[in-house]
């Protein structure tokens, strides 16, 4: 590196050196410029931050291998300023086992839904409106953890648990977990009642299963504003709240952005 590079080098924060599938890596820097983030193919920008400074967040996915790897950080015009050895700790999710009727089981998305869920969830819109710690959306305990490998049946399905769950009896109040925009606003056949929220700078949370929604696209929410009612729709076993938080397109554990919650007694 020129001294130039090693001087813009020294203001770049990438942290932390150690991060369990389904964090986040934070690369934070004072400087003026375009700079980016990469891990292998996965690349993301830095924006500025309310705080001053540039943020950008770095997702790391719930299947993605443990053991070292590499941050880059780039310029505008593609030079590496700085990159930092980062590894990705196994997070162990457990396997849970769901007992589904058939008339669930044999739920299938309608024409359209997982398209439009997939395209919410890769919105990265200019403005930021999300502050840490997030709140829950329903006060309820924790039925499902993130990133566990579930078995309907007793059968393996190859899909982990992209959200939380949280338990929620029908009509009881949803919230926003953090300021957003409204994206996302339907009834569908497979996720049920859903509420998308754009938080801004690639961060964005969808809570599923409502039984009525009470916002509309394009609503602008505050923190702890009532988007939707709890229910028991879409592929549900019964009344419960699962919400999912995206940053930059990839499920990460929302129980890091939350104050800790305690898990449902065993019934």
């Amino acid at each position: 590196m020129t001294l130039a590079l090693l001087l813009l080098a020294s203001v770049f924060t990438i942290g932390p050196e150690k991060v369990k599938q389904g964090g986040v890596i934070r690369i934070e820097t004072k400087e003026a410029g375009a700079f980016t983030a990469r891990m292998g193919e996965r690349r993301v920008r830095l924006f500025p931050d309310p705080d001053g400074g540039q943020l950008g967040l770095l997702p790391v996915a719930a299947d993605d291998a443990a053991g070292f790897t590499q941050v880059v950080v780039e310029d505008a015009e593609g030079g590496v300023v700085t990159e930092a050895r980062v590894e990705v700790m196994d997070a162990r999710f457990p396997v849970q086992n769901i007992r589904v009727t058939p008339g669930v089981q044999a739920l299938r998305a309608a024409p359209g839904e997982m398209e439009a869920i997939r395209e919410f969830q890769g919105i990265v819109s200019e403005s930021r409106y999300w502050r840490t710690p997030f709140r829950r959306p329903v006060p309820g305990c924790l039925i499902s953890p993130f990133g566990v490998q579930r078995h309907h049946n007793g059968k393996p399905t190859g899909n982990y648990h992209r959200g939380i769950d949280q338990r929620a009896a029908v009509g009881v109040p949803v919230r926003a977990p953090a300021a957003g925009l409204v994206r996302l606003a339907e009834m569908y056949r497979l996720h049920g009642g859903s509420v998308g929220l754009d938080h801004g700078h690639g961060v964005a949370t969808i809570h599923i299963h409502l039984s009525k929604l009470s916002v509309k696209p394009g609503d602008r929410v505050a923190a702890g504003d009532l988007i939707g009612v709890a229910g028991a729709t879409g592929f549900a076993t019964g009344p419960h709240l699962h919400w999912g938080l995206y940053v930059h397109g990839v499920p990460v554990n929302p129980l890091d952005w939350i104050p800790a919650i305690p898990r449902c007694a065993a019934k």
